[in-house]
């Protein structure tokens, strides 16, 4: 049932954004009067699940979920239709439009994908605001447990305070700050401290696997979860939900603090002091010759957390007028934070290749349960994300229409048919590639 959650999902935003971009080329055709033969959500290779022509465009629904297409008239496109090419140019066809509307036909999609993303992050901060824990409430310091965070040079206590000389705002930023950035400053015990981002970092991150959880978390009091069966304490006076505040009359406030102190009382008998509810209790405890009280850790919510008095969180509510810019703000980190990790993904020597993700990494990121708020807010990224990627200057792609059509409207030069027709297999290729590496990423790591 979760797979077929993440799975629907991922396929109505895919179709919205597909319709959408297909659209921004399809009404700019329009309205210079380009004859559209086809208007087509996935790909018919041989037959379609359905087709209806009206007017001199036939609208369907192909089989394969790839993408989707537009097929104008007098343009050498995916379709490969060198035959028509090869006949007299027409006046409805893509060819024989001045260049100017040419460009204009091309850029739709992407001006689409653009617009929606931005659109979806204003209504998404008019509608849910922003609650988040501000990096700089995170007084104490981080938790440090993960051996990636270690790799990074950070102990616990550290407080992270830049990444790339830029304030972290979020503290649920700087996972995506350390993947993106080259070095970053921390304070430790009052002095500040420069370091360096591995190169490979991001190619560590990736050989953790998606389960491993976040490699830095915020310090957590000792909250106790339940007793194991094999406990010493077991028919204790412990407690679920219970927060142990000291140990042997030693006060602690998280729990990095309690391991440190339980250390020093190995095989003994000792008394902790919870915290359970209004009331506070002193409780006999056996201390295992591990360390350990044989309890769980309970896991708290930043809920819970704020209302113990541990952080405070931001709530940040927007009129509509206040959401405009505050979506365009959000837009413009996305559409950043995408090039940074492009740019990595290019460098061989960060490993960042490997975390290039097909199809299963897309829909992997829905929520397993279905959230309105999680739904627009990935699809505004894969909007922007899409918009981008369709920028990119490779043949088959909108970008590389868009490149030689600038280059005639600046030499006068139109490129020949040929040129077009080999630049369009060339990209079609490429794509392929990139495409089969993408998925293949996806089935090694189910395998692995």
């Amino acid at each position: 049932m979760e797979i077929l959650i993440k799975a629907s999902q991922f396929i109505l935003s895919l179709s919205l954004l597909i319709v959408l971009h297909e659209l921004g080329h399809f009404i700019p055709a329009k309205l210079f009067k380009t004859r559209v033969e086809k208007f087509y959500l996935f790909f018919d290779y041989k037959f379609s699940i359905f087709k209806k022509k009206i007017g001199d465009t036939v609208y369907g629904i192909g089989w394969i979920p790839l993408g989707g297409y537009v097929k104008i008239s007098g343009m050498i496109d995916e379709s490969m239709d060198t035959e028509q090419m090869a006949l007299p140019a027409q006046p409805w066809e893509f060819r024989s439009k001045p260049a100017w509307q040419r460009l204009i036909i091309m850029l739709g999609g992407v001006f689409v994908n653009f617009v929606l993303g931005i659109f979806i992050y204003i209504m998404l901060m008019y509608a849910y605001g922003e609650k988040f824990l501000p990096n700089e409430n995170v007084k104490d310091g981080v938790w440090v447990q993960d051996s990636l965070a270690l790799n990074l040079g950070l102990q616990t206590g550290d407080k992270v305070l830049t990444i790339d000389g830029e304030k972290i705002k979020k503290f649920s930023e700087l996972t995506l700050g350390f993947v993106n950035g080259n070095n970053f400053q921390i304070e430790r015990n009052g002095a500040i401290i420069d370091k360096v981002i591995p190169e490979d970092f991001i190619s560590q991150l990736v050989d953790r696997g998606k389960d491993a959880g976040a490699i830095l978390l915020p310090r957590y009091p000792f909250a106790i979860a339940g007793i194991s069966e094999d406990s010493p304490n077991t028919g204790s006076d412990l407690k679920s939900k219970d927060i142990v505040i000291a140990i042997n009359g030693n006060t602690i406030k998280y729990f990095d603090e309690a391991q440190t102190e339980l250390n020093k009382f190995k095989n003994q008998d000792i008394t902790v002091t919870v915290k359970r509810g209004d009331e506070t209790k002193i409780i006999p405890v056996k201390v295992t010759d591990k360390g350990k009280l044989g309890v769980g850790l309970g896991q708290l919510s930043f809920k819970d957390l704020e209302k113990l008095g541990f952080y405070s969180l931001a709530n940040i509510e927007y009129s509509f007028a206040e959401a405009i810019p505050a979506g365009w703000n959000k837009s413009v980190k996305t559409l950043t934070d995408y090039i940074k990790q492009l740019k990595k993904i290019f460098n061989p020597s960060t490993g960042a290749y490997k975390g290039l993700g097909g199809f299963i990494s897309i829909g992997s990121i829905f929520p397993s349960e279905w959230s309105a708020q999680s739904f627009w807010n990935i699809t505004a990224f894969l909007s922007i994300m899409l918009g981008f990627m369709n920028l990119l200057p490779i043949p088959a792609l909108d970008g590389g229409h868009v490149v030689f059509t600038l280059w005639e409207m600046i030499t006068g030069k139109k490129p020949g048919d040929k040129f077009l027709e080999y630049a369009q297999v060339t990209g079609f290729i490429l794509l392929i590639a990139l495409l089969l590496f993408a998925n293949g990423n996806d089935i090694f790591r189910l395998f692995k």
